[in-house]
């Protein structure tokens, strides 16, 4: 009796501990952002039929003008799909981000890797064998246990843009989170706000997973030393065995994942460590040397590494896709963050990063023996990895990355002649992709929606009829104004960025129309099906610009098979870029367009400063 009234008072204070963290998260994260405004009808359809402009030929233009007239009528379909977006508006956190969270990711069902999930290569640390991987693994283990402490008392300062406050709803979702294949859509579980929240993390070496407890029988944190001593008893348990590479399952198309999935849970060995690798609080990924081939393709190479892990012959058995965060450590120097976009995001992600490069050591005690995870394959199983890992080396193969640091200026020469480095490197873009392609093309750069609360994100596009002047005159010579189409190029981008933030992008309210359309049972609205709207959302180009203050590459692959993705990191007088394409497209060449962007880069600096 008095050990069951000890039990039921430990119960009970665990109990109390976890609400006073549950309350000080809550207290942390209550928004103090405003609600995600519905954009004004009109303002959209117009915005609309101007990002076409620099696309299609006038007589297809009219022809979308009628259509987009007639449904933005008074008393009109959009009208009525409006007003009820208002009212959604009204009686819900944020009136479009579930939406998009679910359109965008839960209903794709194209494989997580590359297609999805992004990547970040981060310089290479100064060590080049297992003893040095074990030690950074270690730092890096408990920096970012720090940094949920931080989100669990309260104590992560909330961040501000433009001197608004951010909404900080992602951060306590970054933990003990992972995506779940289902049969037409996938969801999200995220195991961090119950009663007992996990204590473990996952660590992965030659495909075999461990259940690392990271928290002493107290509580407290374990010591930097602590998890050393585990990453060492890992090692010593982890030797290159013939074993099933579990994790390539999760990399495979997600509709044959998660028919693959539940063929894996009907085993209750399969099941327990299944379960322990989605609640546990992120994924640590022990990986083999990058294959080194020359100084000059290397960040390609480590970048494409962190992205999908080289292959079945390399690291890509050491990943579990699904999951929100995986930190990678290469026995070479070489690491990185993989993170799933459903629930992360990139601000939040950079700020993590952040925190694991300015952390210091703390001191240590005795700890308990990491788990092994065991699977049981049958013949099923078996056939089903054996098919991931065809599809996976068919994607990886057909998938061109190109890493480089444009050294020649960073960010400070478009401020100082007062412009925006990010609309700078936009325009520019679009100026290297013409002179491959011949033409302009449906391009989107992401503007982040946290100023609202439980905002996403929203699209700026790319090409205006500023950038399609500025393109056409700069290869000219009779035309002398170029700067000045330059600068109107550049503010146009600017102000488009500008209404973004604003809450007032184009992109997030008409697919929100379209949805509510389907949402009230009504035959999708013929905008929506005209071929411009087909054009304008073939996205040739995916950019993003990292937000960071580190060396660190962004990494993924294009939104389309005949398109592109880059990334960018502008430092005060370097810029990092990744630009990715598919080999099987024939027009499409990572590196062809690397080096067009190079020269595009040298021509626009000569503009702003003539040498001569």
């Amino acid at each position: 009796y008095y050990f069951q009234v000890l039990q039921m008072v430990e119960v009970c204070s665990f109990s109390l501990v976890s609400l006073q963290v549950s309350m000080r998260q809550e207290l942390c994260f209550f928004s103090s952002a405003p609600p995600q405004p519905v954009p004004p009808l009109a303002q959209t359809l117009q915005g609309y039929l101007r990002a076409l402009e620099p696309l299609l030929p006038p007589e297809e233009i009219n022809h979308t003008r009628r259509m987009v007239q007639e449904f933005g009528r008074p008393g009109g379909l959009g009208s009525q799909l409006q007003e009820e977006l208002v009212k959604r508006a009204g009686h819900t956190r944020n009136w479009i981000s579930d939406w998009w969270v679910q359109w965008a990711y839960l209903e794709s069902r194209q494989p997580l890797p590359v297609h999805s999930n992004p990547a970040i290569s981060l310089p290479r640390r100064d060590f080049n064998d297992w003893r040095g991987q074990l030690m950074f693994a270690s730092k890096l283990i408990a920096a970012v246990l720090d940094f949920k402490a931080k989100i669990n008392t309260g104590q992560l300062p909330v961040e501000f843009m433009r001197g608004k406050p951010l909404c900080m709803d992602l951060y306590p979702l970054l933990f003990s989170s992972c995506r779940i294949p289902g049969p037409k859509h996938d969801y999200i579980a995220n195991h961090g706000r119950t009663r007992r929240s996990p204590t473990h993390i996952t660590v992965v070496r030659n495909y075999q997973f461990f259940q690392l407890e990271v928290y002493n029988s107290d509580g407290s944190r374990m010591t930097e030393s602590q998890i050393h001593g585990q990453l060492l008893r890992i090692r010593s348990q982890s030797w290159k065995t013939d074993k099933e590479p579990m994790g390539i399952l999760t990399s495979e198309h997600r509709h044959t994942w998660g028919e693959a999935y539940n063929r894996l849970l009907r085993d209750k060995i399969n099941k327990e460590s299944v379960r322990a690798i989605e609640t546990g609080l992120f994924s640590l990924c022990l990986d083999s040397p990058v294959m080194r081939i020359s100084d000059e393709k290397y960040a390609s190479r480590k970048a494409a590494q962190v992205l999908h892990g080289g292959g079945t012959f390399s690291n890509s058995g050491n990943r579990w896709f699904d999951k929100t965060l995986q930190f990678v450590v290469g026995e070479d120097g070489s690491w990185g963050l993989l993170y799933e976009q459903a629930t992360a995001e990139g601000p939040p992600i950079a700020t993590l990063l952040h925190h694991i490069q300015e952390s210091k050591e703390s001191p240590s005690g005795p700890t308990a023996m990491p788990k092994k995870l065991y699977f049981y394959i049958d013949k099923e199983i078996k056939r089903d990895i054996e098919l991931a890992k065809q599809n996976l080396d068919i994607l990886i193969n057909d998938l061109d990355v190109n890493v480089f640091n444009f050294k020649k200026f960073g960010k400070e020469l478009p401020k100082k002649h007062k412009m925006s480095p990010n609309s700078f490197i936009q325009v520019a873009l679009q100026l290297a992709y013409y002179r491959v392609h011949n033409e302009l093309c449906a391009a989107c750069d992401i503007a982040s929606q946290r100023m609202f609360r439980g905002g996403r994100t929203e699209y700026i596009r790319s090409p205006t009829n500023q950038t399609l002047k500025f393109v056409m005159a700069i290869s000219n010579p009779s035309v002398s104004e170029k700067l000045q189409l330059f600068r109107e190029a550049v503010d146009a981008h600017t102000a488009l960025t500008n209404q973004a933030l604003k809450g007032h992008g184009i992109d997030r309210h008409l697919l929100g129309l379209k949805l509510q359309a389907i949402e009230q049972g009504l035959s999708i609205p013929k905008v929506f099906m005209d071929t411009a709207y087909g054009v304008a959302t073939h996205w040739k180009l995916r950019t993003g610009q990292v937000p960071a203050n580190t060396d660190s590459v962004m990494c993924f692959g294009p939104l389309v098979p005949d398109g592109y993705a880059i990334c960018y990191n502008p430092q005060a007088d370097h810029v990092h870029f990744s630009i990715t394409a598919f080999n099987c497209c024939e027009e499409t060449h990572a590196e062809t367009l690397a080096l067009t962007l190079k020269e595009t880069l040298c021509e626009l600096q000569e503009l702003l400063e003539p040498t001569v």
